[in-house]
């Protein structure tokens, strides 16, 4: 059956990104009766930054060519000095390969992604990490205009920086929904183009329906 892990990042409670992510899992669970599915504030329930010994998780992985969980169970165990750090990224990493979609709701703050998921990521990513054969969907707002002709665009790096991310990762089927324009309703230099962003939440709303009845692509059957 099919495994949903959604992580929201962004600081508001009210926020585009979490009512895109909110919409997508309530379709993607009409479309998976039988699907389980996993949820994590990344700001509600923050996870820690990476210190020295985390960074050194990474550094043994690699000079003992682990390739998995147990693997590094064992190194830890060989190096004491790293299991704290070990202790607060190995639930982490569980979770993340249980999923065979990955939803992540986003802001774009201050041109890229905010600390709360960059923190997570850090986290999360040592050289074995086997992310082959899951989807991610990325679904984030932004103040303004980032899409392709406007003036911001090459200011965009958001979707660039996750699409490099999760392609170092070996995951290739990614999938993005933006909202744009959100500060149109509240900044008063922005209230022409209100319309421009109902136009586009509605689309990104329409989007998230669809996305989430084709993903996965097909349903594991273990």
């Amino acid at each position: 059956m099919a495994h949903l892990l959604h992580l929201d990042a962004s600081a508001r409670s009210e926020s585009f990104s979490r009512e895109l992510g909110a919409a997508f899992v309530e379709h993607w669970k009409a479309a998976h009766p039988e699907g389980t599915y996993t949820y994590r504030d990344l700001v509600a329930e923050p996870v820690a930054p990476i210190d020295e010994a985390r960074v050194r998780l990474a550094t043994r992985s690699s000079l003992n060519g682990v390739r998995d969980i147990a693997a590094m169970d064992e190194v830890v165990a060989a190096a004491p000095e790293l299991a704290k750090a070990w202790a607060a990224t190995r639930p982490l990493i569980e979770q993340l390969l249980e999923a065979d979609v990955i939803l992540i709701g986003t802001p774009m703050y201050n041109f890229t992604v905010p600390g709360s998921l960059k923190t997570w990521m850090d986290r999360v990513t040592l050289p074995w990490l086997p992310l082959a054969g899951k989807s991610a969907v990325i679904l984030s707002a932004r103040g303004g205009a980032y899409g392709p002709g406007t003036p911001r665009e090459p200011f965009d790096f958001q979707e660039p920086f996750l699409r490099a991310y999760f392609s170092m990762l070996g995951l290739a089927d990614v999938e993005f929904v933006h909202t744009e324009l959100t500060h149109a309703p509240v900044m008063p230099f922005l209230a022409q183009f209100k319309d421009d962003h109902e136009a586009s939440r509605t689309a990104a709303l329409d989007a998230v329906e669809a996305l989430a009845t084709r993903v996965p692509a097909q349903t594991p059957t273990a």
